[in-house]
């Protein structure tokens, strides 16, 4: 178990998107540019690393005072449902949120939604509570982790909890997202905010990805891959058709479940514009939450246009967080991953656009 900390490459710190001038959409980011910026949510990690075998972690998104007892309105998506989400059905039943939303590896799964539902019982206020619905989502880490280990346990699960914090949120390889890899790159944790109007009133909206997909990475309308980046990937790479990726989006605006789900649903859209492939055997999930526990009339319909922009905005760029945060990893086998080289995906963003290809003949 290793304590959080900003990822590193051999030659320095690895850079944000906007560090390096990429700019997603036109909306402002909050103070970190991180799901943090929302009042009231914390994010906690705890990175379970035993090299060569092991690269896994859980990661936790606390809203404050999130319980049975005071549950916040919430919704969820499901892209494609190739996946291990647990709790969403009560969560699409009823609206609500009981629990922080962890994300760990596939098969830790389980054991993590115990370790949460025994420390969920110990929290003030939960002394009679009966029903507890615990929310858990994960990826894929098998490429680079021995996933049939289930290495994630009910410690690091306490650890990633009680050390929730707000502030900078590290990213990269770092909790549930040390062994991921997403659009032919080693990729983790990413995370943004985007500061908004709605109605003449002023919210923030933070998003925090584990990205494990497949597809061909996208960024501003052009692509980069693996090899045109200059890596090598003799090492190999996850099956196309495997892969996830789970959203979780967080904001302060008065809405109500049913318009959660839909902003959760634009989470979702949002992996297209990355390049993500939806394949079928990958679990690409939002879950959508408000800080607001009920009261406030909702924002009207009409006016969610910013949100979802916003959303759209920093999944975008949440996503290429994660991959440039992250750094090389080398797991079971000598299957080893690259990092996406900022100076290459530079290169990608100012190089002149390919000509266009010449209109075919006519046929006669």
């Amino acid at each position: 178990m290793e304590p959080p900390a900003r990822p590193q490459s051999a030659d320095g710190t690895r850079r944000r998107a906007r560090d390096l001038g990429i700019v997603i959409g036109r909306g402002a980011p909050g103070p970190f540019n991180a799901i943090t910026d929302v009042p009231g949510v914390r994010v906690g990690h705890t990175t379970v690393r035993r090299p060569p075998g092991v690269h896994s972690g859980v990661t936790a998104v606390v809203p404050d005072a999130v319980g049975p007892r005071t549950p916040l309105p919430a919704g969820v998506f499901t892209g494609n449902g190739y996946g291990k989400l647990i709790g969403t059905t009560q969560l699409t039943e009823l609206g609500t949120l009981e629990t922080p939303v962890l994300l760990t590896s596939t098969l830790s799964a389980f054991r993590v939604a115990d370790a949460l539902v025994g420390w969920m019982l110990e929290r003030p206020g939960c002394d009679e509570v009966q029903s507890l619905n615990p929310v858990v989502g994960e990826c894929n880490d098998g490429f680079l982790s021995d996933i049939r280990a289930r290495p994630v346990h009910e410690e690091h699960v306490r650890a990633a909890l009680d050390g929730a914090s707000g502030g900078p949120v590290a990213e990269g390889c770092v909790g549930a997202g040390t062994g991921t890899v997403a659009l032919g790159f080693k990729a983790g944790i990413g995370t943004a905010s985007r500061t908004l109007d709605l109605a003449g009133r002023r919210f923030t909206a933070g998003v925090l990805v584990q990205a494990n997909f497949g597809g061909t990475l996208r960024v501003l309308g052009r692509t980069v891959t693996p090899r045109s980046a200059g890596r090598d990937t003799d090492g190999g790479a996850p099956v196309a058709e495997t892969g996830s990726c789970m959203i979780v989006v967080a904001t302060d605006a008065p809405l109500d479940a049913r318009q959660l789900t839909r902003v959760a649903r634009r989470a979702v859209f949002a992996l297209a514009r990355t390049g993500a492939a939806y394949s079928h055997g990958s679990g690409d999930y939002a879950v959508a939450f408000g800080t607001r526990p009920g009261g406030d009339a909702p924002v009207a319909d009409a006016d969610l246009g910013p949100l979802f922009e916003a959303v759209l905005d920093g999944v975008e760029e949440a996503v290429l967080n994660s991959l440039l945060a992250a750094t090389t990893v080398t797991g079971p086998g000598g299957r080893t991953v690259p990092v996406l080289p900022a100076d290459a995906l530079l290169a990608a963003l100012t190089a002149p656009p390919p000509p266009l290809s010449p209109p075919a003949p006519p046929t006669v």
